[in-house]
């Protein structure tokens, strides 16, 4: 059976879409890459809705099994952060409207995925990406590899083919390591919030 996961690398200025196949013994088949960009020079609620007219479209397109966006675990710059957790809200609100699961992985969960390690660079994994579907070119900009990446890291380390577990809801004892500090991160600081 084939898992059809279409990978989300939020961000207002360039928000990476890819759609792949993924079978049970994990080839991977490229259905469909795109980037979606908005101009910072644009009101935020055009950007934002120009994101949300351009998932609705890739959704009903490609008609996915699941949706992995990037989870975002850190980053000094607040705008940056804001910008993708705005276009991430929009990617899990029309994938629940569609009651597609939503898959959340990691920077380091995806390259550790794709390259076997955690800290590859992303010329590494827009090789890889290149490799596992055996495309000619990599794929650009870094967006679209990275949508890709997510979308192969969740069709082999996600769900199994035809569940409709995700991988933010799996128990602790199935979590990968980065799942697990973020699960421990997100505890700490909602006990520093309630105190």
């Amino acid at each position: 059976m084939t898992l059809r996961v279409v990978g989300v690398d939020p961000g207002l200025t360039r928000c990476g879409l890819a759609c792949v196949d993924v079978e049970t013994n994990r080839r991977t088949q490229l259905v469909g890459v795109e980037v979606i960009g908005t101009s910072a020079n644009q009101p935020l609620d055009e950007r934002l809705l120009r994101i949300d007219q351009g998932i609705e479209a890739w959704l009903d397109k490609h008609k996915p099994d699941v949706v992995a966006i990037e989870r975002v675990f850190a980053s000094t710059n607040v705008s940056t952060v804001m910008g993708t957790a705005q276009a991430s809200g929009i990617v899990i609100a029309a994938a629940a409207r569609r009651k597609i699961p939503v898959a959340l992985h990691t920077p380091t969960e995806v390259k550790a995925a794709v390259t076997g390690s955690g800290q590859a660079s992303k010329d590494a994994v827009g090789k890889m990406v290149t490799k596992i579907l055996r495309l000619t070119v990599v794929p650009k900009p870094a967006d679209a590899a990275d949508a890709l990446a997510l979308a192969i890291t969740h069709g082999w380390r996600g769900a199994a083919p035809g569940s409709q577990a995700s991988a933010s809801s799996r128990s602790a004892s199935e979590q990968t390591p980065a799942q697990k500090a973020w699960a421990a991160a997100e505890a700490a600081a909602r006990r520093t919030r309630s105190r």
